[in-house]
């Protein structure tokens, strides 16, 4: 077993013309949790969708809990789990089919027990027999969190996880995935565009502009690097291209 639950070596994915993800090398510590940040276009949401097998990159390399996903995604999946605000579940299925349809896909024992369990745990109890398609999206941002958790995954790709969520109600999710992490000894890997909540769950920061990666260290390091005293200032010195701080001078 290697030290890394992800590693990426020299990842390209091309469109055409288009090079949406240019030699990315990266590596998520077993049991951390890693941030993937970067600007609209930076290249994340593709990266993300190859680490999940969606994509097929154009080259490069991705290992997964010690798996090769070109080669055995099958045996990676059911260890892994995604939450997204921006995927939609089916609408006419309640949230109730929406989950069952999920645990029966991840091969979740006693799946009704399991369902229950994660309704109470998000608030969710007084929705299970409502169309997914009549959520707010605060609602349907916590059942995407209860989707993501079905399986207890070894490794959790978040992409803006608490979105649409109130401040109290991020926070407590925020805190959820801390213990989860604690009980489980699970793998994050967050793409956000809240700093605030990266420098609060994130070990270890990945920066990317350009489909490429520009930077790369922890919260704090990257604070020290770059002379600032929040990520934010630390993100637009990037997304900026302000050459005067840090390594993105260099």
């Amino acid at each position: 077993m290697t030290a890394f639950a992800i590693q990426v070596d020299h990842l390209v994915k091309r469109y055409g013309d288009i090079t949406a993800v240019d030699d990315v090398s990266f590596g998520v510590p077993r049991g951390g949790t890693t941030a993937l940040l970067g600007g609209n276009g930076a290249g994340k949401t593709t990266t993300l969708s190859m680490l999940l097998g969606i994509l097929l990159p154009t080259s490069g390399r991705i290992r997964v809990l010690d798996e090769n996903m070109l080669t055995h995604r099958h045996r990676v999946l059911p260890r892994v789990n995604f939450s997204s605000p921006y995927v939609d579940l089916p609408h006419r299925l309640t949230v109730r089919e929406n989950l069952t349809v999920y645990a029966h896909l991840y091969a979740v024992p006693q799946p009704v027990r399991r369902i229950d369990l994660l309704a109470r745990q998000f608030e969710l109890t007084d929705l299970l027999s409502r169309p997914a398609g009549k959520l707010s999206a605060g609602q349907k941002t916590r059942v995407a969190l209860a989707k993501a958790l079905l399986n207890e995954p070894e490794l959790l790709l978040l992409d803006e996880p608490t979105a649409s969520l109130d401040p109290d109600t991020a926070d407590w999710v925020r805190g959820m995935f801390k213990d989860y992490q604690k009980r489980t000894g699970a793998t994050l890997l967050l793409a956000s565009h809240n700093m605030t909540e990266v420098e609060r769950l994130c070990d270890d920061v990945v920066m990317m502009k350009d489909g490429r990666i520009v930077d790369t260290g922890s919260p704090q390091t990257l604070l020290d690097r770059y002379g600032r005293s929040t990520l934010e200032d630390v993100f637009l010195d990037i997304a900026r291209d302000r050459r005067g701080h840090g390594a993105a001078a260099q």
